[in-house]
């Protein structure tokens, strides 16, 4: 059965690192472009990040560009979200999910993505 779990969340002060870990069951992750999705209190899902399998090429959202880092470990069949200068504004359910390719518009093209995982609340508060 096809699985993607993530995990790593919480409550987190501004600023610092927290690193999300997702991992994949009942296939291989590689297979597949993938990227993480946030969706915050009252607002529309977002995408965030992706990681083409092809090549390695990142592409990321415009809201975090330069605090967030997408990298995958092909022998933990895991792929992972480094957040690095939290802000409050990045509260939100974090997943993680498969795309045949990298959109070309990664925040606003969440719907190119097929098999999700449940998500894991990040909450960024002082």
């Amino acid at each position: 059965q096809l699985q993607l779990v993530e995990s790593g969340g919480g409550l987190v002060p501004p600023g610092g690192s927290l690193r999300l870990p997702c991992a994949a069951s009942g296939f291989t992750l590689d297979h597949y472009a993938k990227g993480w999705l946030r969706q915050a209190p009252g607002k529309e899902r977002e995408g965030v990040s992706c990681i083409s399998s092809s090549d390695g090429n990142t592409y990321y959202a415009d809201s975090v560009k330069g605090r967030f880092t997408i990298s995958k470990d092909n022998t933990k069949n895991t792929v992972y979200l480094q957040m690095n200068s939290r802000k409050p504004e990045d509260t939100a359910v974090y997943y993680c999910a498969t795309v045949p390719t990298c959109p070309g518009q990664i925040a606003t093209m969440t719907w190119a993505y097929d098999h999700w995982g449940q998500g894991t609340q990040v909450t960024v508060s002082s």
